[in-house]
């Protein structure tokens, strides 16, 4: 978050500061004036919402247009041109830069086959699951292949993996690897994490895995090289002088922003206490180098005689070691994303404060936005962006123009009252909660790491590299002083009883916030004291009803079969009832589909309480996560192919008993459900439990028949009670047996079920290859309409009178990841 270093810049110059902006020619009037750059902000902002990129050429062309078209004669009229001129311009300056972006395409027959790339590691190698490192990886060299892209535009960063790598060190400086890649692909639901998202947003083109790597001594290292060289070297130094601190991942964090040693219960417990903030370096670690850079040149410069330096000097003086020392430690902290954009704050809130201009405060937080955006389009789709303007405009709408001083105590509990609440409904539009235990640790941990532990970091490691590493044990023994009470407050404070936050609607929400910020900018005793009693009335009366209320009703009777790889979860709805057919995949401490897909999307629906969970059987990417569902949902009914491998998987008993799959048809709301389950001691895929849902009024069945192999669907074809199966007359839909595996959907078992759509749930390129050609050949056979989940994305069915509406996330999904060429668009079935 950037809120330090534009909060310094408020608390020193906003009081000064009018209203009004005064321009000096009528070229700054009609260029620089707010109106055209917050229009050129909106018009970046803009561009990603669209489904479909427009072609910047036409919005270039519209600069020139629309002067020609309109001839404006009231100053209202030239203001409202203006605008539609600079919004055109953002539109323009965007789509040009995710053009490019998108131009730099991986071909589908690179594809999977190893190909050697000469280059360099742009970003510190972290360690990653499976025993590897991970790193982005900067090609300067392609090699030259057929069916390449035409004018040989190929990604600039691409992002790699190297497993067994643990007594390989990867080397620093150009080196030549030999990798195998494949395009940007990612889980695509309607909530939730979006792999593809992340990429396009950070440049990255394609992924894959190394093969080996070799130094290459004698080739050229641009700038650009020899700084991410320098930089792993600066994270070398500060690893062997304080790798034995006992809070080393919290050093290297706060020091250089490496924040690959943080272990997944560190990021739990930052997560928690809603502190995440404290160890990016940001806007409050730059504010405090400018403060720090600021105070230490000018108590120089005021050492020589009075009189000896104009005070214009001193101030440019000052303002430019302010910039050289931020400049200095962004590049230390390997120039990141929040880094840049608080770096950008200093510099325009410095200049402000330098030139010392009567003007709203409101101007050098639009300038900085637009020159954010403009040096990084792509900004947008941070969340960091959000919160980080956010928080500054919360923090300008507090304290700018206040009259009178304020303590440094009451300033920071109205600082963090502000941020809290004004932050509340950016973060639940990100599917995300404002922890209550945020306030507390903030409170507290903010002036404690910005007074005692940067302080101390900063002075511990400037006496470690003058004294040679004489004084490393005693530096090394502080650090874990001032980082040990700040990581045990933060322990503390997450592990309290605090109950979460009453839930509310975006409008009850919003209607909050404003209550708050108005109470906060116009603070009364009587408006105080009402606004408090609402609060409290507010917050009693949904703690006291914290029971979590029933489903929401559907219309239409509905399936949702998410994406979630190589794995399977489906959702059933209908009226108010819910069921849910396994959990999806699971690998512990690296993915969870129950954390990343399925809570968030049905939290998204509203979904409380689970009425019947069907685990198929006991592999791992059919039952991941269940004591996460369990511990955020209420179950009524679980049943499963195997009880005792699931009821294993548990680490707790679960309030209900694991019941086999069952026998017996039942009725939920508009749908039919058959269930069966081979009556043979079978273990693992051919254990599975078969569920079968009828919406009667369509006349549509669906099958999820889970692993299930081909000797299976020969018991099933030959059980006489299953007369569905076979002589069924109306449409169906299948989601084919064990993802489309070569060892199932026997060439008898199409013929006799005979879908109208089959349904393959797999990973993008994984390695088993599902769905395997043969399969699909057979279901061809029988003109079945073949959907893949690793093309289609999260596939949602509903069930109208009149027959099944299936509906693919893709073609809802935009341009940068549904866009002509891209990999979902070229997406194929084999």
């Amino acid at each position: 978050m950037v809120t330090g270093a534009w909060g310094a810049t408020i608390l020193i110059g906003g009081q000064g500061l009018s209203r009004n902006t005064q321009f000096s020619t009528k070229a700054e009037r009609s260029l620089l004036c707010p109106l055209g750059v917050f229009a050129f902000s909106c018009g970046v902002i803009l561009l990603y919402r669209f489904s479909v990129l427009p072609p910047y050429p036409w919005l270039f062309s519209s600069l020139f247009v629309l002067p020609l078209l309109f001839k404006p004669e009231t100053a209202r009229f030239r203001v409202l041109v203006l605008g539609v001129i600079w919004l055109a311009t953002g539109l323009g300056w965007t789509a040009w830069h995710a053009d490019a972006r998108l131009q730099e395409q991986l071909t589908p027959v690179e594809e999977g086959v190893p190909i050697t790339l000469f280059g360099y590691a742009c970003d510190l190698p972290q360690p990653g699951s499976f025993n590897s490192i991970r790193f982005n990886f900067c090609v300067d060299r392609w090699p030259e292949a057929p069916g390449s892209v035409e004018g040989g535009a190929r990604p600039h960063k691409i992002r790699l993996a190297w497993y067994g790598s643990s007594d390989k060190v990867l080397p620093s400086g150009p080196i030549a690897l030999q990798a195998v890649l494949k395009r940007p692909h990612g889980s695509l639901n309607d909530v939730g994490f979006r792999y593809e998202d992340w990429l396009f947003r950070h440049g990255v083109g394609a992924t894959g895995s190394v093969r080996n790597a070799m130094e290459l001594p004698d080739a050229s290292c641009g700038l650009a090289c020899s700084y991410h060289v320098w930089h792993r070297g600066v994270a070398s130094a500060v690893e062997r002088h304080f790798g034995d601190a006992v809070h080393y991942p919290l050093v290297a964090s706060l020091l250089i922003g490496n924040r690959g040693h943080l272990s997944a219960e560190q990021w739990q417990t930052l997560k928690a206490t809603g502190t995440i903030h404290l160890v990016a370096i940001s806007g409050l670690h730059l504010g405090l180098v400018a403060l720090i850079a600021g105070l230490v040149v000018r108590r120089l410069l005021l050492i020589l005689p009075a009189g000896s330096i104009p005070e214009n000097v001193i101030r440019n003086t000052v303002y430019c070691a302010v910039l050289l020392a931020c400049l200095f430690y962004a590049l230390l902290a390997g120039m990141t994303v929040p880094t840049r954009r608080a770096l950008l704050m200093v510099v325009v809130g410095g200049w402000f404060l330098l030139k010392a201009r009567e003007v709203s405060p409101w101007w050098p937080f639009v300038i900085a936005m637009a020159g954010v955006l403009l040096l990084d389009p792509f900004a947008p789709l941070d969340q960091g962006f959000w919160l980080s303007f956010s928080a500054v405009a919360l923090l300008i709408w507090v304290f700018a123009n206040r009259l009178g001083r304020m303590g440094w105590l009451s300033g920071l509990l109205l600082a963090q009252c502000a941020v809290f609440a004004g932050l509340w409904p950016v973060l639940q539009s990100f599917d995300q909660t404002q922890p209550l235990a945020g306030v507390l640790a903030n409170l507290v941990a903010i002036p404690w790491v910005s007074f005692v532990v940067m302080p101390v970091l900063f002075a511990g490691t400037l006496l470690v590299f003058s004294s040679g590493g004489f004084l490393t044990v005693y530096v090394v023994k502080s650090f874990d002083a001032v980082l040990g009470v700040l990581w045990g407050l933060l322990q503390g404070v997450a592990a309290l009883p605090i109950y979460p936050l009453p839930g509310a609607s975006p409008i009850v929400l919003v209607a909050f916030v404003a209550v708050v910020l108005l109470l906060l900018r116009f603070p009364s005793r009587s408006f105080r004291a009402l606004s408090s009693l609402v609060f409290l009335g507010w917050l009693v009366f949904g703690w006291l009803n914290n029971a979590k209320p029933e489903n929401p009703s559907v219309e239409f009777p509905e399936v949702r079969i998410w994406d979630v790889g190589q794995g399977l979860s489906v959702l059933v709805r209908s009226e108010n009832q819910v069921l849910m057919y396994d959990t999806g995949p699971e690998v512990k401490g690296v993915y969870s589909a129950a954390e990343s897909v399925l809570l968030p999307n049905l939290k998204a629906l509203g979904v409380n309480q689970i009425d019947h969970l069907v685990v198929s059987h006991g592999d791992s990417d059919h039952s991941g996560g269940l004591d996460l569902l369990m511990n955020e949902l209420s179950i009524k009914v679980i049943s499963t192919g195997e009880p005792e491998v699931v009821q294993n998987k548990m680490k707790r008993q679960p309030a209900v008993a694991i019941q086999p799959c069952p026998r017996l048809p039942k009725v939920m709301g508009a749908f039919e459900l058959n269930f069966w389950r081979s009556p043979l001691p079978h273990s693992g895929n051919d254990a599975s439990c078969v569920l079968r849902l009828f919406h009667r009024e369509s006349g549509v069945d669906l099958l999820l028949t889970g692993d299930i192999g081909g000797d299976v669907e020969s018991e099933m074809l030959a059980d006489a009670e299953l007369a569905w199966l076979s002589a069924f007359p109306g449409r169906r839909i299948l989601v084919a047996p064990h993802h489309g595996s070569k060892t199932s959907s026997s060439m008898e078992w199409v013929r006799a079920v005979k879908p109208n759509w089959v349904i393959y749930t797999a990973g993008y390129r994984h390695r088993y290859g599902h769905p395997h050609r043969d399969v699909v050949s057979r279901y061809r056979q029988v003109d079945a309409v073949p959907l893949n989940s690793a093309c289609s994305g999260q596939l949602s069915i509903r069930f109208e009178a009149e027959g099944p509406k299936i509906i693919e996330s893709k073609h809802n999904s935009p341009f940068w990841i549904a866009g002509r060429g891209l990999t979902r668009d070229q997406c194929k079935i084999p």
